[in-house]
């Protein structure tokens, strides 16, 4: 189900890494020069420097191109060693060259669109569905944007002079609708296609692979992987990610080293969580498909740990019934979690739009973690009750994928 990626960096014989192997070591190649096997956390605000020319003359480096800085740090705002090694990892594991991390995955999303704002460059098309947040992010206007939403097909015609960015999300949240990146890409033309990876992760797919050139992830999610950090960062080029570093030390956005160190940990064990997830996900929409009290499921064709699935009677009272499964939003961690869209991680997003992008108020969504598949299972079935259902079609066809 997984995929096994081939990554950008090589050993001393040329052969390309894995995946898998990248995973555990990107980030970390200096740590037996220093005498280390794990990676040091860095809490130092401040640096000492007894050259303030020198430190001028960098400081006046990065006011002009954002590169990241040469030589020793200056202050965490302008970059922090734990979070640069994490950032190091995230950009091999998704095939770019540089990537840039953030207090969270909106606090990502924000800077990118204000590097795009600040070039004149306000237009936004987008396809649904998005994460709640993001849509409301890119409806509101909250930073001067405007937003024009379209379907995949109509990605060209929308753009104009003034569109900076093209964002799809894809498998999406909470439907897990998926869309052709490379056709999107192409339709795009020279407008930069911004991928949502977040539900994906590079284990099943590296949309920078498909024409993307910008890669987002609210890294709180399957990056760190056990509900107990908070992040966003973007994979990118460099052009692009010396930007999105004069953005953030502007305005502050910046991922806190512990969490940096967290999130590297996490990236380690990101293939293994993700493929023993997504194995126990395919199994538990397969038996949802088939139970007559569930209407429709939805479940991605390139796999994954989510599963969403409309019921008929009251998903309300589903929420209320798990007893293993944790009724929770955000997703990704080692546990099971389950939530109700359109009342919690959607409720921001105009009703009539939710509805015409298929959260309806029956669709449950939920992050299949690490737990046995027949404990889960059992859950669920207790959960879900004993009523009779109202849907006497075939199995086959209250399935879905896509």
């Amino acid at each position: 189900m997984a995929v096994q990626h081939a990554c950008m960096d090589t050993t001393a014989a040329g052969t390309p890494r894995s995946l898998a192997t990248e995973a555990v070591h990107a980030g970390r190649e200096d740590l037996a020069e220093l005498g280390l096997h794990a990676p040091p956390l860095d809490l130092s605000t401040t640096y000492p420097s007894y050259d303030s020319r020198a430190e001028a003359a960098r400081l006046d480096a990065f006011a002009t191109t954002g590169a990241a800085l040469d030589g020793p740090p200056v202050y965490a705002r302008l970059g922090n060693p734990t979070v640069e090694r994490f950032e190091t990892a995230l950009a091999r594991l998704e095939g770019t060259e540089s990537a840039v991390a953030f207090a969270s995955g909106m606090a990502a999303l924000t800077a990118c669109l204000q590097v795009r704002i600040a070039m004149g460059l306000r237009h936004v098309v987008a396809v649904r569905p998005l994460y709640g947040c993001s849509d409301h992010l890119l409806t509101a206007g909250l930073l001067g944007n405007e937003v024009t939403w379209v379907d995949p097909a109509g990605v060209a015609d929308a753009i104009r002079p003034d569109t900076g960015l093209v964002m799809v999300e894809t498998p999406a949240n909470p439907t897990l609708a998926e869309l052709d990146l490379r056709a999107v890409a192409h339709s795009c033309g020279e407008v930069p296609l911004l991928a949502d990876n977040t539900f994906a992760t590079p284990v099943l797919q590296r949309p920078a692979e498909r024409g993307a050139r910008i890669v987002l992830h609210s890294a709180t999610k399957y990056l760190g992987g056990h509900g107990d950090v908070l992040g966003g960062v973007v994979a990118c080029d460099e052009e692009f990610a010396r930007r999105l570093r004069q953005v953030r030390f502007t305005t502050g956005g910046v991922l806190h080293p512990l969490a940096g160190y967290l999130l590297l940990r996490g990236l380690a064990t990101l293939p293994v969580r993700v493929r023993a997830a997504s194995a126990t996900a395919a199994e538990l929409a397969a038996r949802l498909a088939a139970d007559p009290r569930v209407a429709r499921v939805h479940y991605p064709s390139i796999g994954g740990a989510m599963v969403a699935f409309e019921v008929h009677g009251d998903p309300h009272a589903v929420i209320a019934g798990v007893r293993l499964i944790t009724p929770a939003v955000s997703l990704g961690s080692v546990d099971t979690l389950i939530q109700h869209p359109a009342s919690i991680s959607h409720r921001i997003v105009d009703e009539g739009d939710r509805r015409s992008a298929g959260v309806v108020d029956r669709l449950l969504r939920m992050s299949v973690g690490l737990e046995d598949v027949e404990d889960l299972w059992r859950d669920l079935d207790q959960a879900l009750g004993t009523g009779r259902a109202d849907d006497e079609r075939p199995a086959a066809e209250r399935a879905h994928t896509g």
